[in-house]
């Protein structure tokens, strides 16, 4: 069978657009797409669209077409990250593409997971399959950040958002919420919202501006709500303690757990936020968008515990005097977009 790099990486990048279809939706599981090649002709293609359903690998055979089922034998598959070879909640992929004979099978790149990592590749290898893994490497690793974030270094993958004025606050020196983003800014945080497995604040914050941290907009699916409260001030009646989507709270008083609600006990002599990362990587939670205040948005910071940052600025606002904005420290911009007055500024951590 005809193959070569260039043709590797067009079959790939199609592996790529399919696996985002699944964004939102497969989490803990990681997003990917696949598809069966004959002759330089797709002839079946899939990706991972729920958690818990049918894999990317299964999605792709099981499309291919009456006619064209004799082809699969023939035929090379790909697939943007290394075939599973466990049993989860579906059975192991691996043994799937060797049920079907496929003899070529390329892979974007390993899957980090300890129940797969390299035993997906082994076993293809081991029935004689042709086996060719690194094309997009850097590409299929990035689109599942938070995965190989939450397997390579035991924490979940942190992204930190707020909203500013034109001259850099966040806040007013009152009580009185201030409200800076736009109602199209505001949607598109709900979708935010919706992409992550969790959002997390702190006490002032969940006390002063009651927010309800949920997704409103965009379908059913909600994130995680994650509140620091150590000595357990806040009052009950808050928005956050609705018990409407699962809540957890970080506290040192006391573990407890009741529907929808859970109070995490942390210990009060060590350091709030390795403590913070252990409880997540244990709860198995791979992704936090942390929209607390300057002083818990601040802390992650210097403590040089993040992996984004997206600050909105409204461009048209500014006012007298106030809460001034967190200072971002070894942060490069690889992305900006304008909607309506506000100014969406992406931040990546740079790593020294």
């Amino acid at each position: 069978m005809y193959s070569n790099t260039t043709s590797d990486e067009f079959y790939m990048q199609r592996c790529l657009q399919l696996a985002q279809l699944g964004a939102g939706n497969v989490s803990p599981n990681p997003m990917v797409g696949s598809v069966l090649v004959h002759n330089q002709h797709i002839i079946g293609e899939g990706y991972h669209e729920q958690y818990g359903k049918h894999h990317a690998e299964v999605n792709c055979i099981n499309s291919v077409s009456d006619i064209n089922k004799h082809l699969i034998s023939q035929s090379t598959m790909y697939v943007s990250l290394e075939p599973c070879a466990h049993f989860g909640k579906t059975p192991p992929c691996a043994d799937l593409i060797i049920k079907h004979k496929i003899p070529k099978v390329v892979v974007g790149c390993r899957d980090p997971f300890k129940e797969v990592n390299g035993k997906g590749l082994e076993k293809l290898i081991n029935e004689g399959i042709e086996v060719t893994v690194g094309i997009l490497q850097k590409e299929c690793k990035h689109i599942n950040k938070r995965f190989f974030t939450f397997h390579t270094m035991q924490r979940p993958y942190i992204i930190l958002k707020w909203a500013e004025t034109a001259n850099h606050f966040i806040g007013s020196n009152t009580n009185e919420r201030l409200l800076i983003s736009g109602a199209s800014t505001n949607r598109l945080v709900h979708k935010w919202r919706r992409e992550e497995e969790s959002i997390l604040v702190g006490t002032n914050t969940a006390s002063l501006d009651n927010p309800s941290l949920n997704n409103r907009y965009w379908n059913e699916k909600q994130p995680i709500r994650m509140v620091i409260d150590n000595q357990l001030k806040l009052s009950i009646n808050l928005k956050l303690f609705n018990k409407r989507q699962e809540t957890i709270v970080f506290n040192q008083i006391l573990n407890k757990e009741e529907e929808n609600l859970k109070y995490y006990q942390l210990d009060r002599n060590e350091e709030l936020l390795p403590q913070l990362m252990r409880a997540c990587y244990e709860l198995n939670i791979q992704s936090i968008l942390v929209e607390g205040g300057r002083k818990t948005l601040q802390l992650f910071i210097d403590s040089n515990l993040w992996d984004e940052a997206r600050v909105i600025t409204n461009t048209n606002l500014t006012i007298a005097d106030g809460i001034s904005s967190p200072t971002l420290i070894n942060a490069k911009i690889v992305d900006s977009t304008l909607l309506g007055e506000d100014r969406i500024i992406k931040y990546e951590k740079i790593n020294i």
